[in-house]
């Protein structure tokens, strides 16, 4: 096919860490298996970083790198392949840092106010350039939205992609009839502690949860909270979209998913997209990530040297952020396990200096070779090593995805977000994690290591993984509802004149 009549696809992730990861898989795909030509947006703030952190690294991308005035002085765009391009737009942020759940309130903001303007002007300037075929389509995040209009504005499809569970996106989705019931916002903070969140809400279509179950933004007392009305208003929207393609498989979660299909536009469960990547046979492309932090892959030498199933792997993300009461609760229970470990500790998770915030002879009880803390890492890799036998995980989508895949139980941290009911879901439904408390104790996380490496729930909940695992792969091998599924998103949807077939 030549280059200038092949499909393009713009695809706009929101722009958080585990946002950017799915949407690139997806894009992967696209680029790989279906021959698009694609444009992968990122904000000023983060595609900075990206550049930084893959300073030094030997990868294609970054040497091709265009100027452009509205990034004075950085770099606006670099290829990652031929028909594969990274742009930048500006987002209005001015820290240096990378996001993090404090600053989650800032970079709704951002998206919400400042995002629209520049992402058109780009989508202008692609079209008007003889660099690449015109825009046939859009593939933005289920919660960058502003994409909508500006794909009516040019006669394109728009895709909503759902990088969030089916079941965390049904609870933002049914933010607006909690609150219309006047469920939410609570009265106090007295409704934290005294039962409130013990409430059933037994009206959900697919299935009844707990209020404490549902994404955690609904714990505010404030009505204008920026957080809860964001996610409300964006989840409202994925209604205007062409179709929604979302990052599970059926048999996961089929109540929820024929409960979005009977109030929204088209569903398509394409994943796990971990599964789907696998396909791409371009080495390059297939391990081509964009990281906000600097990745440290010493720690897969590290593992090589570990019995199989013998470490438990701590990530809690890339937003969490801990307290120096439980980081060394964290710390001494991974000490009092008695089993080995590889803990994630970004740059920014807890305030302060990462060695003095450590207890005072925690590295005496761990040594290098029993417990490695390392600061960012190649996930995928490291849930693939035969040594992992458990995952201690805030419960992002992305990572109880990947969890599954891979055939790893998890012991279940949740921070925020969608990530209350992941772990819902995880614990009680799919039976393949076990929940550790917000208020976080040594004794509990010592115990619950134990048991997932070595105890009978562990056992049982490993199991019930590679179970999920199996029925994971079947739906993305071809035949399977996940790649038929994928196969006819792009043929219905993002393909709709038909041209390109």
């Amino acid at each position: 096919m030549d280059a200038n009549d092949k499909p393009h696809a713009v695809c706009m992730p929101s722009p958080a860490q585990g946002h950017i990861n799915a949407m690139l898989q997806l894009a992967k795909l696209l680029h790989s298996l279906h021959d698009f030509h694609i444009t992968f947006v990122l904000t000023r703030l983060n595609f900075n970083r990206i550049l930084s952190t893959s300073a030094g690294d030997e990868l294609p991308p970054f040497c091709n790198t265009v100027q452009s005035d509205d990034l004075i002085n950085q770099p606006s765009s670099f290829d990652v392949l031929p028909d594969f391009r990274c742009e930048a737009i500006q987002d209005g942020l001015q820290r240096s840092d990378p996001n993090s759940g404090e600053e989650l309130s800032e970079l709704c903001d951002s998206v919400r106010n400042n995002l629209a303007d520049h992402f058109r002007q780009l989508v202008k300037r692609l079209n008007h350039e003889n660099r690449g075929p015109k825009v046939t389509c859009i593939v933005s995040d289920t919660y960058s939205s502003f994409t909508l209009d500006i794909a009516a504005e040019i006669g394109v499809p728009d895709v909503s992609f759902c990088s969030v569970s089916a079941c965390g996106f049904w609870g933002f989705y049914c933010f607006k009839e909690l609150l219309e019931r006047g469920i939410v916002p609570l009265k106090s903070e007295d409704d934290l502690s005294n039962g409130y969140l013990e409430t059933c809400i037994d009206w959900i279509p697919g299935k009844s949860m707990r209020l404490r179950d549902f994404p955690s933004f609904v714990r505010t007392t404030n009505p204008n909270d920026s957080v809860f009305n964001f996610c409300k208003d964006e989840s409202e929207n994925a209604k205007k979209a062409n179709a929604i393609i979302i990052n599970t498989f059926n048999d996961l979660e089929a109540p929820v998913l024929d409960a979005m299909s009977a109030q929204l536009p088209p569903v398509y469960a394409v994943g796990p997209l971990t599964l789907m990547c696998d396909k791409i046979r371009d080495a390059a492309l297939k391990n081509f990530r964009f990281n906000l932090w600097q990745e440290e892959s010493a720690c897969l030498q590290w593992l090589d040297r570990k019995a199989n199933g013998s470490v438990v792997y701590v990530n809690f993300g890339s937003m969490a952020v801990l307290s120096s009461e439980q980081l060394v609760e964290f710390a001494w229970g991974l000490a009092d396990s008695g089993r080995e470990f590889l803990w994630v500790i970004r740059s920014n998770m807890v305030s302060g200096d990462l060695a003095t915030l450590l207890p005072a002879g925690f590295s005496s009880a761990v040594t290098s070779e029993r417990g490695l803390l390392t600061s960012w890492c190649p996930q995928g890799e490291v849930l693939m090593h035969p040594a992992i036998g458990g995952f201690m995980t805030h419960c992002g989508w992305n990572s109880t995805m990947e969890s599954i895949s891979r055939g790893v139980p998890m012991i279940c941290w949740p921070y925020f977000g969608d990530q209350q009911t992941n772990c819902y879901y995880a614990c009680n439904e799919w039976g393949i994690g076990v929940e550790l408390g917000n208020d976080v104790k040594r004794k509990d996380v010592e115990g619950l290591i134990r048991e997932i490496l070595g105890g009978e729930k562990g056992k049982e909940m490993r199991e019930m993984t590679l179970k999920w695992k199996e029925s994971a792969i079947r739906s993305t091998e071809p035949g399977g509802k996940s790649f038929m599924n994928m196969e006819k998103v792009i043929r219905e949807v993002l393909l709709e004149d038909n041209k390109h077939i």
